[in-house]
């Protein structure tokens, strides 16, 4: 299991507050390096080099004992910039080592090493999905990529929030602790390059100015806001996003579903339950490169893609055709609504897609 986020949260700048204490001790004590250095090419006199000042620096810092290469019999100016010196490195020296084992102790530099981690990975994503907000429906969202193979990547606020993600879900995915709001963590998330992005934090209004920015870094993208008040929708709409979906509005319609077609409903939750197969209602879109263009149905048919189930075909002048005959032809730019796979997805994507 991954470690603990609880004790502190993981984000650029918690990570940069924790750390700064060990960062000024640091410089502390090469602060006071330096001034020993001086200090004994000082009282050392003519003749003493930089390297017996950095010596009898180190071997006072140290409290190691060894032969001083600066002669302080006799030099009571020496004596008492030593004496000095040894208050001064040794308070230093505790202060430097109990914030350094603080960072260690606390796992902060553990959690430095799993943003860096993070990061590296998310660098790499391409044609992924953003989600931004990890509370009850981003974690459906989550378990709903991961069940069917889909990259994605996730911004949460709360670090804490992060780890019970982790704990509930059984495994660990790409995820950055940061504001989703904010410009900077999407485009760590690289939403230059990702093909859709799911606002769905818990208030309206954080919604929108995510789906405004997240339009703005990215035009192509198709972005999914979550709404709970449906006065809000054309607000969405008007800031980018390309489907606003309502919480009330889908569990209203779920409540009536179960009243009159509840064998319908049964059948689809059992289709999203099955974790092994991950039998989805999926759609791609024929490319104008694809061997699929100017092809027919019955052609798709034969190709012989484990699990393919042809349910319906959008036309490019938005006409629907539901089960399909085997002689309807696929132009470039029709949707083709299926069930299947992910390994189902994957084939016909590659050839939808073309070269």
């Amino acid at each position: 299991m991954p470690f603990d986020l609880k004790s502190l949260s993981i984000t650029r700048g918690g990570l940069v507050s924790a750390s700064r204490p060990t960062l000024r001790a640091l410089l502390l004590l090469l602060g006071v390096f330096a001034f020993g250095t001086s200090g004994y090419l000082f009282v050392g006199g003519e003749g003493t080099s930089l390297l017996d000042a950095t010596y009898m620096t180190v071997i006072t810092l140290t409290t190691v004992g060894y032969e001083e290469s600066i002669e302080l019999t006799g030099n009571p100016t020496g004596r008492i910039f030593t004496m000095g010196l040894l208050v001064l490195g040794v308070g230093t020296f505790l202060y430097f080592f109990s914030n350094v084992t603080a960072l260690l102790v606390e796992g902060t530099l553990d959690r430095m090493f799993w943003r860096t981690r993070m990061l590296r990975k998310t660098h790499r994503l391409n044609e992924h999905t953003i989600i931004c907000g990890g509370g009850d429906t981003g974690k459906h969202v989550i378990k709903e990529l991961l069940d069917t193979s889909r990259p994605f990547v996730l911004i949460e606020q709360d670090a804490e929030r992060i780890q019970e993600l982790y704990t509930q879900l059984g495994q660990e995915f790409l995820a950055i602790s940061g504001d989703a709001t904010e410009d900077e963590s999407l485009l760590e998330a690289r939403i230059e390059t990702a093909r859709g992005v799911v606002a769905c934090i818990s208030n309206d209004r954080d919604n929108l100015v995510v789906t405004f920015s997240a339009r703005h870094l990215n035009p192509s993208a198709r972005i999914v806001t979550r709404c709970v008040n449906l006065a809000d929708q054309a607000k969405l709409r008007r800031a980018g996003a390309d489907a606003v979906v309502s919480p009330d509005l889908v569990g209203g319609m779920r409540l009536v579903s179960e009243l009159v077609r509840p064998t319908v409903v049964s059948f689809l939750d059992l289709m999203l339950r099955e974790e092994h197969e991950g039998l989805r209602v999926e759609q791609v879109t024929i490319a104008d490169d694809s061997t699929l263009a100017n092809a027919n149905v019955g052609a798709l048919r034969g190709r012989g893609i484990e699990g393919l189930l042809v349910v319906a075909v959008r036309t490019t002048t938005g006409a629907w055709h539901y089960n399909p005959r085997d002689d309807m032809t696929l132009t470039a730019g029709a949707a083709v609504v299926y069930m299947g796979t992910p390994a189902t997805v994957h084939a016909l994507e590659k050839l939808a897609q073309g070269t």
